[in-house]
């Protein structure tokens, strides 16, 4: 390691619109500490020179370039702490965390956030409520899994985020689309866990996130949201909700359920995402996520309870314990527009003023080709986040924001049977 001046390494800076604003609490803070703040990111930057003190170029979605430009700055820097927030980064930035000895997730950590079958098999293990499950490389696999679960099943890709490849699949005759549809997926993750697909019993009921940090061990919830998704076979998300005042931040067996389910993975320090079901059994963890949550969830959790999350995961990502006490008390939410058939974006206008409008944004540029799963994910053209005091007002703004956003858009045909599945535009960090 080197000698030089104490830095903080963050692997990959996302979008700008998804995450300035947990990049701008945390260079306040690291200026406040004397931290210097140092960026690997796979464009040239743009936005991102307002917040880096240095910015390297380099393939972060390659796992030997991405170690490398680590590596040359652990060997003229004394890293103190290393950040990573996007998805398919998240195992490369937590192997190499460890390999600096710095504070995070843990090697064991890492891997059960990151693998969805080991993340089954040690809460499993570790006497959690968990579906049937069995990992499947053939659609042979799949349906000989799927009659041994007992259906409905869900079938997904080993290691993949925002609900992509994520389908339902009610009887026999389903399955085989819904593995191929995965497996589609899973093909575009450069990590070790490509080309597979997880056959798991389905769990009914409401979806919710919890957004929680790790200090030594300790698991420190901040916020939960209440998930918004498609209907059945897919479960894209189209909203989320999080109130300050959320009585399952106090439910004892959701809380005790998240603590355990963290302890089993061994993870250590960081931030985390947990997404779970509450079913007629109790609480079911769907999966952690070694990371903050995506689609501006912590936005909504900083605009409803003024806890900040990048100073949280400045802090845990420095060793220290971080502060997750509520400063205030309120409802956030945020709704994604998507078209309803898939089309070229030709152009699309969001409000600047509604009741309770905190921000809205065009997702996509003019040109961007939107496709509904199966053909593609994450469709999106726009968002609009609102605030209120109440649950109820909160989503009568935002379906009277959403009903301003003006698209225009031309529908076009369903893409060729034999198409490659590609990553969501707008999904990785590629501004220009």
């Amino acid at each position: 390691m080197g000698t030089g001046e104490g830095a903080l390494l963050v692997v990959g800076s996302g979008l700008k619109v998804y995450r300035e604003y947990l990049i701008a609490p945390i260079r306040r803070r690291a200026r406040a500490a004397g931290l210097d703040m140092v960026l690997l990111n796979n464009l040239r930057p743009t936005w991102q020179r307002d917040y880096f003190d240095e910015i390297i170029v380099a393939n972060v979605f390659d796992s030997e370039a991405m170690g490398a430009a680590a590596r040359e700055v652990a060997a003229r820097r004394r890293i103190t702490g290393l950040m990573c927030w996007d998805e398919p980064l998240v195992l490369d930035a937590g192997l190499l965390a460890a390999e600096f000895g710095v504070p995070g997730l843990s090697v064991p950590g890492v891997r059960g956030c990151r693998d969805k079958e080991r993340t089954r098999a040690e809460l499993t293990a570790a006497g959690l409520y968990q579906p049937g499950f069995e990992l499947t490389t053939t659609v042979e696999q799949a349906r000989a899994a799927a009659e041994r679960i007992g259906y409905p099943v869900v079938v997904k890709p080993r290691a993949m985020g925002a609900s992509i490849g994520v389908v339902f699949a009610a009887d026999a005759a389903e399955v085989e689309a819904a593995f191929r549809i995965a497996l589609s997926a899973s093909e575009v993750d450069p990590g070790p866990y490509r080309a597979s697909a997880l056959v798991e019993g389905y769990a009914p009921g409401p979806e919710i996130s919890v957004d929680g940090a790790v200090h030594k061990g300790e698991y420190l919830p901040m916020f939960v949201a209440r998930k918004h998704s498609s209907d059945q076979p897919y479960f894209e998300e189209v909203g989320h909700l999080v109130d300050a005042g959320d009585p399952l931040l106090a439910d004892p067996e959701l809380m005790g359920t998240l603590a355990r389910a963290h302890q089993a993975l061994g993870i250590e320090d960081g931030i985390t995402h947990s997404e779970l079901r509450l079913t007629p059994h109790g609480p079911l963890v769907i999966e952690v996520n070694g990371r903050l949550g995506g689609d501006l969830i912590p936005f909504l959790g900083r605009t409803a309870t003024g806890i900040e999350p990048g100073e949280v995961l400045f802090d845990v990502a420095t060793g220290r314990r971080p502060d997750t006490r509520p400063t205030r008390r309120a409802v956030a939410g945020i709704r994604f527009g998507c078209p309803e058939r898939d089309c070229v974006l030709r152009s699309v206008t969001v409000p600047t003023e509604a009741p309770g409008l905190v921000t809205a944004a065009p997702m996509a540029e003019p040109g961007t080709t939107l496709r509904l799963p199966p053909g593609g994910y994450l469709a999106r053209h726009s968002f609009v986040v609102c605030e209120a005091d109440d649950t109820q007002t909160c989503l009568e703004r935002l379906d009277a924001a959403q009903a301003l956003v003006v698209l225009d858009a031309e529908p076009i045909g369903p893409p060729e049977p034999d198409a490659p599945f590609e990553m969501p535009a707008g999904l990785l960090d590629v501004d220009a």
